[in-house]
C-alpha cells in the first residue's frame, strides 16, 4: 500500500514538473521573456541550438540579438544624417569589430529606450538611396515633343499637301471641274496602292514608304515632265508622330514597359534618370528630338512587412508600399491597430540582411511609450524589406497549444463515453425485455 502511494506521489511530481516545463516553452520558446526568440542559423562562426542570442536575455526592455551576431547593431555616429542613407550601409549592419556605436550594450543588446543614435526614426528620419524601378511598379511616361523625325517613312492612308505654281491652262468652255483638275494645290491622300493620284491630267506617282522629301523629288520630276519647269512645295499637314506616348505604364515581369508600337524599353534596375535616358534613346528613331518625362506613379516594388502572430494560430502578414516616410505607428494605423491577441510589450523591427553570417538587426519597439506618451525614441523609420513582427500574449498562445494538445484526447474520451452510454442503454433495455 505504500509503495503504490509513493508512486503515485512520483507520477503527480513528475505530470507537474512536465507541465511547468510545457508552460515555460509555450510561454516564452527562451529562458526569459525579455528576450527575442531568433531561428538557429548555422555559419562559419558556428551554430545556435536555442533559439536565442549569445549573451542569453537581455534585461528589462531589451532585444536580443541572435546567435549569429558577433557584433552589436545599431548605426554609427553621424552616418545616417539627412539625405545620407546609403543602400547596403544600414541594411547591411556595416559594423566593424571592436567598435561600440552610441547606445549599444556589450553581449549584443539593443536597448529600446531611445539610446540607439544613428538608427532613423520619427523626428530624426533620413532620406533613402535614389530609388530604383522594379517590377510590378507603375511609371507615368509623357513625351513632352510628340513629332516625326526628318526621314520618317510616309504611309498609305497619309494625307500631304502638293502645291505648283505652273498649271495645264484650260479653255473656257471646260467647265469648274476641267479647271479644278488642272490646279494642282491641296490635300491628296496616299492610296492603298502606294500612288498619288495628281488628277486625270498628271498621273499617279508612287510615294509610299518614302520620306517627305523625296516624294516631293519624285513630285517634282514627274510634273518636270509635263510643265515647263515647275515649283513643287509638299507638306504634311499633321507632323505628329504615329502613336503618343502618355500615360501610365507598368514594368512587366521582364522589367520592359511597353510604349504601344515602338515596342519595350528595359528599364528595372534603372533610376528615374537612367530610365529617361534609355527611353529617349529607344523613340529617337520613331520621334524628333524625343524629350521624355518620367516619374513614379505607382511604388508597387518596396514594400515592407507587419506580421502579427496569431496566438498559436498561425500568422496574419501583410504587405505594405514602402514611400520611404513610412514609422511603426504609421505600420501599426495601416492594419487598423493591434490585433486583440498581440502583447504589446513584444513588438519588434527585423531589418533583413544578404549574409547569414552578419548581425541580426532587431530594434526593440516600446509601444506603450509610442501610443501613450508620445515617445519617439522606438518609433523607428521602416525601410523596404523591413519586417515589424508584432508576438501574441503568452497566455493566449499558452492556451491556444494546450488546446492543440488536449483537443484529440477531448475527442477520444467524448467518443468512449458516448460508445459506453450507448452500450449500458442497450443491455439496460435488454434486461427489462427479459424480466418483462
Amino acid at each position: 500500500m505504500l509503495g503504490s502511494t509513493l508512486a503515485r506521489a512520483s507520477v503527480h511530481r513528475a505530470a507537474i514538473c512536465t507541465l511547468l516545463l510545457m508552460t515555460a516553452q509555450l510561454l516564452c520558446g527562451c529562458a526569459c521573456n525579455r528576450s527575442i526568440p531568433v531561428p538557429a542559423q548555422s555559419c562559419s562562426t558556428g551554430a545556435c541550438g536555442d533559439g536565442c542570442g549569445p549573451a542569453g536575455c537581455g534585461p528589462a526592455g531589451c532585444a536580443v540579438e541572435g546567435c549569429n551576431a558577433q557584433y552589436p547593431m545599431t548605426g554609427m555616429d553621424g552616418q545616417y544624417q539627412a539625405g545620407q542613407y546609403q543602400a547596403g550601409q544600414f541594411a547591411e549592419g556595416q559594423i566593424q569589430p571592436g567598435h561600440m556605436p552610441p547606445g549599444c550594450m556589450p553581449g549584443g543588446v539593443i536597448c529600446a529606450g531611445g539610446q540607439n543614435g544613428g538608427v532613423p526614426r520619427e523626428l530624426q528620419k533620413v532620406s533613402l538611396h535614389e530609388y530604383r524601378i522594379e517590377p510590378p511598379d507603375v511609371l507615368l511616361i509623357e513625351a513632352a515633343n510628340n513629332l516625326r523625325p526628318v526621314n520618317d517613312p510616309i504611309g498609305a492612308g497619309e494625307v500631304l499637301v502638293i502645291q505648283c505654281n505652273l498649271s495645264i491652262p484650260t479653255l473656257d468652255d471646260d467647265g469648274p471641274v476641267a479647271e479644278q483638275f488642272s490646279q494642282i494645290n491641296g490635300p491628296y491622300v496616299i492610296g492603298m496602292d502606294g500612288y498619288i493620284n495628281l488628277g486625270p491630267q498628271y498621273g499617279k506617282v508612287l510615294c509610299s514608304g518614302q520620306p517627305l522629301a523625296v516624294i516631293q523629288d519624285r513630285v517634282e520630276k514627274h510634273l518636270n515632265r509635263i510643265l515647263d519647269n515647275p515649283k513643287v512645295l509638299v507638306t504634311l499637314p499633321d507632323p505628329s508622330a504615329k502613336q503618343p506616348v502618355s500615360g501610365s505604364h507598368q514594368v512587366t515581369i521582364d522589367g520592359t514597359v511597353r510604349l504601344g508600337i515602338y515596342g519595350g524599353v528595359y528599364v528595372a534596375g534603372m533610376t528615374l534618370a537612367q530610365a529617361r535616358a534609355a527611353i529617349e534613346n529607344h523613340l529617337k528613331p520613331h520621334m524628333h528630338d524625343p524629350e521624355v518625362n518620367v516619374d513614379v506613379l505607382g511604388y508597387n516594388s518596396k514594400a515592407y512587412y507587419v506580421i502579427a502572430d496569431g496566438g498559436g494560430a498561425g500568422n496574419r502578414v501583410y504587405k505594405l508600399p514602402s514611400t520611404g516616410n513610412e514609422t511603426v505607428l504609421d505600420a501599426i494605423a495601416q492594419i487598423r491597430g493591434l490585433p486583440t491577441v498581440s502583447n504589446a510589450g513584444r513588438i519588434w523591427v527585423a531589418r533583413p540582411t544578404s549574409d547569414p553570417c552578419k548581425a541580426d538587426q532587431v530594434l526593440h519597439v516600446d509601444w506603450d511609450a509610442i501610443a501613450m506618451g508620445g515617445d519617439v525614441s522606438t518609433n523607428y523609420q521602416l525601410f523596404p524589406g523591413d519586417r515589424l513582427y508584432v508576438q501574441s500574449d503568452p497566455w493566449i498562445r499558452f492556451d491556444t497549444n494546450l488546446s492543440k494538445f488536449t483537443a484529440p484526447i477531448e475527442r477520444v474520451l467524448g467518443f468512449t463515453i458516448l460508445g459506453t452510454g450507448a452500450v449500458r442503454s442497450f443491455d439496460n433495455s435488454n434486461f427489462n425485455n427479459t424480466n418483462n
